[in-house]
């Protein structure tokens, strides 16, 4: 069934448990994702890239019929939306979440052009994601993992002003291959968790190690977006079998990239909670 973000999260947040965001840029990511949540009684966010399609609406619809066949709670969530132009496209092209990533904006610009998507946004029943503080790339982690990290007073105003659904915050992950050892400030996770009251995502899983992401979804994060090691998983599926046709190996990808993606369900305590 397809439904707004914000129904899958606030659940999360109730329940104490984490739920995956897969990024999915075709068919086959996009069939194990469904079939992962399915097989595994479990809701599921599908992370779409405003960019990682060259018809957004062609690709939303294909994803919204998935969704809305599936037995089980599915939004499907524009990632890192870039414009207010792309968050329309997505709401026209089926999405239930937009994310509006203003992160590298000076603050009040930020609230102002997150506000004008909110406003939007929940005129259609679609719920908004935002980010403050800014997670940066792992493969300059040692510069980028401090130079943004979220403030948690500063969150609570954001919140309150913008009127957001959820809230991605910088506690110490990165996007994409860490160089270096990825450290969480959790202390600071508590006190954001402590002083908003809408579910908290965490950008850059893949990467940032079970033991923390485990730690972190059971103490405040409500949804973990996660790509490279998906990709990678299914990647290796293919090299191992040293797979040279496409059909088999498409098959293999499909098939280690679910694979892990269950491996994060069960970790985040996600699996049974459709």
């Amino acid at each position: 069934m397809l439904v707004p973000m914000k129904d899958i999260l606030v659940a999360a947040r109730e329940g104490g448990y984490g739920v995956t965001a897969p990024n999915i840029n075709n068919e086959d990511t996009l069939r194990a994702a469904i079939e992962a949540a399915v097989e595994n009684n479990a809701p599921m966010i599908l992370d779409v890239g405003f960019s990682a399609n060259p018809d957004i609406v062609w690709f939303g619809r294909v994803c919204e019929q998935f969704a809305k066949e599936a037995p089980v709670p599915v939004c499907i969530n524009q990632d890192h939306g870039a414009n207010f132009e792309s968050a329309v496209w997505a709401i026209r092209a089926g999405y239930t979440s937009v994310m509006a990533d203003r992160s590298t904006c000076e603050y009040e610009e930020n609230i102002r052009l997150v506000s004008e998507i909110v406003k939007m946004a929940h005129a259609v029943g679609v719920s908004v994601e935002a980010e403050l503080g800014h997670v940066g790339q792992g493969f300059q982690y040692a510069v980028d993992r401090d130079a943004a990290l979220t403030d948690p007073a500063q969150a609570a105003d954001y919140v309150a002003r913008t009127g957001i659904d959820c809230l991605a915050v910088a506690i110490g992950t990165a996007h994409g291959e860490y160089k270096g050892t990825p450290y969480l400030d959790f202390d600071r996770l508590h006190e954001i968790y402590d002083a908003v009251s809408v579910p908290l995502v965490l950008h850059g899983g893949s990467g940032t190690g079970d033991e923390n992401l485990a730690k972190a979804t059971r103490e405040g994060i409500s949804k973990v977006n996660l790509a490279t090691d998906l990709y990678k998983a299914g990647a290796k599926a293919w090299n191992d079998e040293e797979c040279v046709h496409l059909s088999p190996g498409y098959k293999l990808v499909k098939a280690g990239y679910k694979d892990k993606l269950i491996h994060y369900m069960k970790l985040f305590n996600q699996c049974g909670k459709a």
